[in-house]
């Protein structure tokens, strides 16, 4: 029987050990050094869910090459949106590595971004694409071929062996690879190091108001239940995180659901063939799929070895998390969400069908599909590794009240009470690649009475932040100064 301790009172407690979570605490505790910081992380140490190396792609977001970002060839609202965001990562990440706080050989490395697609209609759909995207000062480095030869030179692996069809290509060489565990871990390390409080071993049970701006939030260790009193609460506990806000009993998500998507991917480390492929290849999702499932052929590089990535095939489990319990999604069915969850899988049996597929497939039918991008290779070096678990956000449809729901593919959405006190963050793409702007936006959300000062003060680390539009200059200056703190 777990013995309840004597309640301690902090001025912001923090949920969850992964990249959102320790990006905040990193930032208040720069911003207010006076602050008692508490972050709960219920594993023995941070990122070993999505933040996890092996349990996401590791690609830096920049909307270079992912064509879900881009569906119509005339809008790239949301690939500069991404775009603009990652510039804002590269260049806290690099503000940091300049002060000897991240070790960026640990985390980052580059690996140029490829879109490639196949056929005339996909072709003519990438040039438009490109011809629309390179106006742009983030995207006038891009590339577009329809050479296989040149494609060949840039993707070696794609090409060989493939029978002649019209293929075509875009290519931005200021891609990276990153390890988000790995970067991760180090930002929680400076944390604690800023005075931040990282506690481990601590599994959230609850979160309670207590009075206007006051909160009660209690974890369980294997010694006894510890409870905070707080005037600020983030949960940024990945598929945890809408059980969590469930028990705070707030009316901001009433409606609310989630489904448990999991992923898998091939693995190679056969030295050989990985030196034959240094960037990152993405193509376009199969008819009927979710735009997630874009399938893509990546170099990585995680503890200072190179890989190479395939995938990714979608999995199934009632958990939330990979290290979640199988009770996990139908505990988070209510009254007020059963209707809402229903209604989305009504409404998405395409999306469905596919995941029944997936499920279905076998082997060789699934290592089919990475025969599509690299028609040379062979069953016997590669390896079948599970990814993390995602919680696909479901949301009320404001149309059709609490009886319509919706399946939320892009973006995360943070959730915040009325009296900003209590927030958290659902969702998971495009995830790690925009932390820092989705916990800066968060933070100018709920301390408006302390915005002004930190916006002053981030500002002097972050130059691009509050930019809407970047002139072709202010890239390059960006990319310049950022590439050399980080080693690119």
């Amino acid at each position: 029987m777990s013995r309840a301790g004597a309640a301690e009172d902090a001025d912001a407690v923090l949920v969850g050990g992964g990249i959102m979570s320790v990006t905040l605490g990193l930032l208040l505790a720069r911003l207010q050094p006076d602050w008692r910081i508490v972050l709960l992380e219920t594993r023995s140490e941070p990122a070993t869910e999505s933040s996890a190396a092996w349990n996401n792609a590791g690609t830096g977001h920049a909307g270079y090459c992912e064509l879900n970002y881009m569906p119509d060839p005339e809008d790239p609202s949301k690939a500069h949106g991404v775009a603009s965001q990652f510039m804002l990562s590269r260049e806290w990440w690099a503000g940091l590595a300049a002060e000897g706080v991240l070790s960026p050989a640990a985390f980052i490395h580059r690996a140029p971004h490829l879109a490639l697609v196949f056929g005339e209609r996909n072709a003519a759909y990438l040039r438009r694409r490109w011809e629309v995207m390179r106006s742009d000062p983030l995207f006038a480095a891009m590339e577009f071929t329809t050479a296989a030869d040149e494609i060949a030179q840039w993707a070696p692996l794609t090409m060989r062996g493939r029978h002649r069809t019209v293929v075509a290509a875009t290519r931005h060489t200021a891609g990276t690879d990153l390890d988000y565990g790995a970067l991760t871990r180090q930002l929680a390390a400076a944390f604690a190091a800023r005075g931040g409080e990282l506690r481990t071993g601590h599994r959230v049970r609850g979160i309670r108001r207590l009075a206007p701006r006051r909160w009660s939030v209690t974890a369980r260790t294997p010694e006894r239940d510890v409870t905070f009193r707080t005037r600020f609460v983030f949960v940024g506990a990945g598929g945890a995180t809408l059980p969590l806000l469930q028990t705070a009993r707030i009316p901001e998500i009433d409606g609310f659901g989630v489904l448990p998507v999991g992923a898998a991917f091939y693995r190679c480390a056969v030295s050989e063939v990985v030196a034959e492929h240094a960037v990152k290849v993405y193509g376009q999702a199969a008819p009927g799929a979710p735009p997630m499932s874009i399938p893509h052929l990546d170099r990585r590089t995680v503890d200072g070895a190179a890989q190479l990535m395939f995938g990714p095939y979608a999995t199934f489990s009632t958990k939330l998390l990979k290290h979640g319990r199988l009770t996990d999604a139908p505990a988070t069915l209510r009254p007020d969400n059963a209707s809402v969850v229903a209604s989305a899988v009504a409404r998405n049996l395409p999306v469905v069908g596919y995941l029944v597929r997936q499920l279905l497939a076998s082997d060789a039918a699934r290592f089919g599909q990475l025969q599509q991008l690299y028609p040379g290779a062979e069953r016997r070096q590669w390896e079948l590794i599970h990814a993390g678990q995602r919680a696909q956000i479901v949301a009320p449809d404001a149309g059709r009240g609490l009886r319509g729901g919706r399946l939320q593919f892009w973006g995360t959405r943070r959730v915040i009470t009325a009296d900003r006190s209590l927030a958290g963050l659902l969702g998971a793409s495009p995830g790690a690649s925009t932390s820092v702007a989705a916990m800066i936006e968060l933070l100018s959300r709920c301390f408006p009475e302390h915005w002004p000062r930190w916006q002053a003060e981030l500002q002097q680390a972050i130059p691009g932040l509050g930019r809407d539009r970047w002139t072709h200059r202010q890239v390059e200056q960006s990319l310049a100064a950022t590439d050399a703190a980080l080693a690119l």
